[in-house]
């Protein structure tokens, strides 16, 4: 009589799925992210991107797919239809210059990224004075969406902006991007979207609260909008938002 063979046990808690990690729908929404999804993923970041972006899909799928292993979910060479559908992987075009970077899984987009075109620069190696500042960049966020309540991505944004224009990698304490977290903080609490604190309260005299300014690079413009769509549930970046602003002005400063 053959024996049975012993039962893996149970975990207390569920697998992580698609939709516990990305704004996806449908059926990719409720299946469980696998070792072998991640690796197309971090394949296709690789071959587009160069690497496995930090806090990217790829990052985000290894992560999950590493707990799941785990937990017992997932065996280590599985895979579900997700690493062979047509729709999961990264594509990039460029429009104006601009290059967009767009990664799908199963046909679902789950991240978009804008790299703004290298800026020139005089002759001799130094930008234009002239040239858009990342306190200016800030102040035009007050314009173009200040009426927005400020949240964890807008708080993250203004915080990469604050180091790149001081060049000290923390938060300065009572400066801009200090302020942008206490508001995105207390945001959170408020009941009401007439009592929480605008985009505009916190970034419209950004140049008057930065200890020093610099021209916004494509450098800056890829490092807010990187920490932007970190923080955002869908990895999209805010129309008009701080990064947007980043990026116009790296373009601009490109001329």
């Amino acid at each position: 009589m053959s024996q049975e063979q012993p039962q893996k046990p149970q975990p207390d808690r569920d697998p992580i799925r698609y939709g516990d990690v990305f704004n996806v729908h449908g059926t990719l929404a409720t299946t469980v992210i696998a070792p072998e999804d991640a690796k197309t993923m971090q394949s296709a970041e690789d071959s587009v991107l160069g690497e496995t972006r930090k806090g990217g899909p790829a990052s985000a799928m290894q992560s999950a797919a590493s707990i799941n292993l785990r937990e017992g979910f997932v065996d280590a060479d599985q895979a579900t239809q997700v690493s062979v559908h047509p729709g999961t992987g990264v594509t990039e075009k460029t429009i104006g210059g601009d290059r967009i970077i767009t990664e799908r899984i199963a046909g679902q987009m789950v991240a978009q990224y804008v790299e703004p075109k290298t800026e020139t620069t005089t002759p001799g190696g130094v930008l234009d004075p002239f040239s858009v500042t990342i306190g200016e960049a800030l102040e035009a966020t007050a314009l173009s969406t200040g009426k927005k309540p400020v949240d964890q991505s807008d708080a993250a944004a203004i915080q990469a902006a604050e180091v790149r224009a001081t060049g000290i990698n923390e938060v300065l304490p009572g400066g801009v991007g200090a302020e942008a977290q206490s508001a995105a903080d207390r945001n959170l609490k408020a009941p009401r979207v007439q009592d929480k604190t605008k985009i505009s309260d916190v970034v419209a005299d950004a140049t008057l609260k930065l200890p020093a300014d610099k021209p916004v690079t494509r450098e800056d413009a890829r490092g807010v909008i990187e920490a932007e769509v970190r923080n955002k549930p869908d990895m999209h970046a805010t129309p008009g938002g701080v990064a947007a602003s980043m990026a116009a002005a790296a373009r601009a400063n490109r001329e």
